[in-house]
């Protein structure tokens, strides 16, 4: 059903639709969330103007805004190259303060936490062997390890949903994927130097395991999205939580020191990580909302060349020549 009725014979300003165009976008808005429609005209015309101003809006260029939180995003994400359970649940509370209705940033919809498990559980799978790999390895090895997600997550969309790669892609993936096997050998002859923070056997087999759970997860966040049509931020209010449990069952079972062993500046670290944490998600969703996902994407590759410089500039090790070659195939594999 849609209304041509007007508030006005003033014709609208340039770039804005008028109040009766968006109309028939309201019904089709109500019919998608499901709410009753409404029976009152005054209030469909003016939930209509709001469609049309949003719809003005979402056609401006990226300004300022987008600007600050891609700061915030990349400083972030440097800051915080390793820490976890406790991410969950700050990025938990803090998704849940901003779900209700005093900020309203999204609306909160809920799954059954029996559905959201095998998400969650994929989720600290990887992030247990993320952390492995940075126990026994580079950080350097380690972030350029994870470029490999791009090429395995392009690899199992194409075994379980027949989505073809383009042509264009293959010259980067396998320019990529050369870069990351150099860096992996020759960072790891460097195990002669007991100081040194290299890369052992052990820490590439965890950072392979890591980009391969990653990939699963990263494959499920897409089914999660369609079959239970929610957007990111729902997705993750949901599976936070459950995350954080499934992640203190585990403490038990690692080498953790007594609480009263752990110095006053640690617990300062650990605060600021889960801030930091909560930056990147935040950040992460203004960043698409402002700008799309192809600038997310950008913004993650600017962090990685920015965690890899500073793994290069602060590395204890002498870096060989073949792993510099390695790394900079890697990133022109990335940038391609």
């Amino acid at each position: 059903m849609s209304y041509t009725t007007t508030l006005s014979e003033k014709a609208p300003e340039e770039g804005v639709q008028p109040v009766s165009s968006t109309l028939s976008d309201y019904d089709a808005d109500l019919s998608s969330s499901g709410y009753p429609e409404s029976p009152d005209l005054e209030d469909r015309e003016k939930y209509a103007g709001i469609l049309a101003d949003t719809k003005k809006t979402d056609k401006a260029a990226p300004g300022l805004g987008f600007i600050v939180w891609t700061a915030i995003n990349v400083a972030s994400t440097v800051a915080i190259v390793a820490f976890a359970a406790y991410h969950f649940f700050i990025t938990g509370a803090t998704l849940w303060v901003v779900s209700r209705p005093q900020c309203a940033i999204f609306i909160p919809k809920q799954v059954s936490i029996m559905q959201i498990s095998p998400l969650a559980a994929a989720m600290c799978i990887q992030v247990v062997l993320q952390n492995l790999s940075l126990a026994y390895s580079s950080v350097m090895f380690h972030q350029l390890a994870r470029l490999l997600l791009t090429p395995v997550v392009a690899l199992l969309n194409y075994m379980l949903y027949s989505t073809k790669i383009p042509r264009a892609a293959v010259s980067p993936l396998i320019l990529l994927c050369s870069g990351v096997g150099i860096v992996s050998y020759y960072d790891s002859l460097a195990m002669d130097s007991a100081s040194a923070a290299s890369t052992s056997s052990r820490g590439t087999i965890f950072a392979l395991a890591g980009v391969c759970t990653s990939a699963v997860y990263t494959v499920w966040i897409g089914q999660y999205h369609k079959k239970f049509q929610l957007n990111s931020m729902q997705l993750l209010l949901n599976q936070a939580p459950v995350s954080t449990v499934l992640l203190l069952l585990t403490v038990h079972f690692t080498a953790t020191p007594p609480l009263a062993a752990v110095p006053v500046s640690m617990w300062v670290l650990i605060l600021m990580s889960g801030l930091f944490a909560s930056l990147v998600n935040l950040s992460q969703f203004f960043i698409i909302h402002l700008a799309g996902p192809i600038s997310g994407t950008v913004v993650g590759q600017l962090k990685t060349c920015i965690i890899v410089g500073l793994g290069w500039a602060f590395s204890t090790h002498p870096i060989s020549f073949q792993s510099i070659v390695g790394i900079m195939l890697a990133l022109a594999g990335m940038s391609l």
